[in-house]
């Protein structure tokens, strides 16, 4: 019985153009090339603060972060960078009698705007505040702590399979990667890139194997290709068959 869902937060909650606009702003590179340095990281399966390192060889991130909130460059988050499936979504779990909570890698500032939007969930932690990050096993043993629940009982919602699916599975909780507005991929599980419809689509896919070496959807058994205003009622669908 699934008690748990945990999310991480960067393209899984709130949309990043934000932030990396801001470092590519900082970096004095356009920001669709940085943008597309993101996604050719991430599709390497590497975390994708190696895109600034591909731009500024041996660039001591935290440090140029600090740099940035001395020049005034600070975080922000509002509303608007939300997904507009969200809100629903967390609410209909919740509303099910599920824990929902909210970690991921992100700064102690963005913990705390996040706070101030009032989302409909039970804890929001962050790697900056626990000062532990993904893939690290730690983080996942922190996200327990905080959850008070079984591993079998938990499960890890994120985008990214190096650093939210496959360890969140390493450390016994169960896992769904969510991709925006492309086609899901788990392991060889991949789906046709869905058809345009002027919204966001979503896609999750129930990663619940050994490993992510599913050999097709049907095999997991747990997916569901997500429009906006309607996550709610698939994350709880797979929930009730899990």
């Amino acid at each position: 019985m699934i008690r748990t869902v945990v999310f991480d937060i960067g393209e899984t909650l709130i949309r990043d153009d934000r932030g990396w606009g801001a470092w590519a702003d900082w970096l004095g590179i356009p920001r669709h090339t940085l943008s597309a340095l993101v996604g050719a990281v991430v599709a390497q399966g590497y975390d994708n603060a190696e895109a600034l390192r591909l731009i500024r060889s041996g660039i001591d991130i935290a440090a140029e972060r600090a740099a940035m909130e001395a020049a005034g460059v600070v975080e922000h988050l509002d509303e608007s960078d939300l997904y507009p499936d969200v809100r629903p979504a967390l609410a209909a779990l919740r509303e099910a009698g599920i824990r929902v909570l909210v970690a991921g890698n992100q700064t102690a500032r963005a913990g705390a705007l996040l706070r101030d939007l009032k989302l409909p969930v039970d804890e929001i932690a962050t790697s900056g505040e626990w000062g532990i990050a993904k893939p690290d096993p730690r983080f996942f043993a922190r996200v327990l702590d905080l959850a008070g629940t079984a591993p079998r009982e938990t499960v890890y919602v994120g985008d990214h399979p190096a650093n939210d699916t496959r360890p969140a599975k390493a450390a016994g909780l169960r896992a769904a990667h969510l991709a925006a507005d492309h086609g899901a991929v788990c392991g060889a599980a991949r789906l046709r890139r869905p058809p345009r419809t002027g919204r966001s689509t979503r896609c999750t896919t129930w990663c619940d194997s050994p490993s992510d070496e599913a050999s097709s959807p049907a095999h997991m058994g747990q997916l569901a290709t997500v429009r906006s205003g309607r996550t709610e009622r698939s994350i709880s669908m797979a929930l009730r068959a899990a």
